[in-house]
């Protein structure tokens, strides 16, 4: 057997040295057990699992306390300490491990604060003691699972793992669940540069097939256009002209960078005030109307609380004003109805009055009315081969005749 550290292995207690502790043994090795690292007492003989670590003298040691992860293993653990070789992390034995410097983002403000929780994972350095390196992707894929569809627009607990140019990679949490889900905020949906460790309230924006999600920090549109709407309501109140030198015609990387949000979330906000007829735009500026002035910050939220926040659609296309292309007017009669509903009044006055299309074909006879539209336009029509003068008498009106 090899004396690993990082690792929790059966030993047996061979010996009492006075004053440093007991000595275990595999049989091979021995490991001594200071009286610290006690939890109860012991017996010479007696076999315990204890946890292998490197003591301040870089001799093998061992404790009987379990700690919150052991070699290879994937955990959260809390940041305990900074210093200028990197952070120490709370493990749980009394004995903190080192998460070094090099293992951290080139970024300085991405580095964890004391006090925060990170995912690592513990290895050995090259001389064979412990550390701590970031969890990757690779490291948290056994561990996490598929995100349900219910979590969808939902706001979840996450904690920042990895921070990347492209986005920031989070551990949602994952509660009674599990472990958790794998989240992605996209960068442009990123504020501000958040740091590893960091724990953050985001919502599901997105289930992934694959079972990760995409998440953001904003609320929906519904919720986020009226607060949005406050924080630039608020803004014109509070300068002392009742302007601000922005409007739906200011870039959007000015927007950005002065409002944190995007254009379009800028443009929809500035739409609720204009609509609620709190703020006019006139080029770059945007101006407090009468109704502004007089209106208080409370009672202007209170007045978009109440605005629809898109127009309402019919319940079906059935109730849709239809005219033409389809576009307003009124709305279209089924194809055919006239006829059908005017053959019906004529069954019901009992009188059997010739189509439109028989009386101009002129079959008055009824003989015309069971025939087809072309053997109509023969009957009524004489051929080339047929006495005109006989055709015209026999065909001539009663009243004519």
């Amino acid at each position: 057997m090899t004396l690993t550290a990082g690792t929790i292995q059966r030993l047996r207690v061979a010996r009492e040295v006075s004053p440093f502790g007991y000595f275990l043994t595999d049989e091979e090795h021995d490991v001594i057990l200071h009286y610290t690292e006690l939890t109860r007492e012991i017996h010479i003989e007696e076999e315990l699992d204890v946890f292998l670590f490197f003591d301040t003298e870089d001799r093998l040691a061992s404790t009987m306390k379990h700690p919150m992860l052991t070699l290879n293993e994937v955990g959260l653990v809390k940041v305990a300490d900074q210093t200028r070789y990197g952070y120490f992390l709370e493990i749980g034995i009394g004995r903190q491990l080192l998460l070094p410097k090099f293992e951290l983002p080139d970024f300085e403000p991405l580095y964890p604060e004391v006090g925060d929780s990170v995912y690592v994972k513990m290895v050995h350095d090259k001389y064979g003691r412990l550390m701590a390196k970031l969890a990757t992707e690779e490291d948290l894929a056994p561990l996490v699972f598929h995100a349900p569809t219910t979590w969808m627009n939902t706001w979840q607990d996450a904690i920042v793992y990895r921070a990347l140019k492209m986005g920031t990679f989070f551990v949602i949490q994952g509660g009674l669940l599990g472990f958790g889900a794998i989240g992605l905020l996209h960068q442009s949906q990123r504020p501000t540069a958040l740091r590893i460790g960091e724990r953050v309230r985001v919502r599901v924006s997105h289930v992934r097939e694959d079972g990760r999600v995409n998440v953001t920090l904003a609320e929906r549109k519904e919720v986020g256009m009226d607060q949005d709407a406050e924080k630039l309501f608020k803004l014109i109140k509070e300068r002392s002209n009742g302007a601000m030198p922005y409007s739906d015609e200011t870039p959007a990387d000015v927007v950005k960078q002065r409002f944190n949000t995007s254009k379009s979330s800028f443009k929809r906000a500035m739409g609720r005030l204009m609509k609620a007829g709190l703020v006019v735009q006139e080029g770059s500026w945007t101006k407090l109307t009468e109704s502004g002035e007089a209106t208080s910050i409370e009672d202007a939220m209170h007045m978009l609380s109440m605005m629809p926040s898109q127009p309402k659609r019919p319940a079906s296309a059935s109730e849709a004003p239809r005219g033409k292309g389809g576009q307003g007017g009124a709305p279209r009669k089924p194809f055919g109805s006239d006829r059908v509903q005017q053959g019906e009044r004529s069954q019901r006055s009992g009188s059997a009055k010739p189509s439109d299309r028989q009386h101009r074909a002129g079959a008055g006879t009824g003989h015309g009315a069971k025939s087809s539209f072309g053997q109509q336009r023969s009957a009524s029509r004489p051929s080339p081969s047929t006495n005109r003068s006989a055709w015209a008498d026999q065909n001539k009106p009663k009243s004519d005749r």
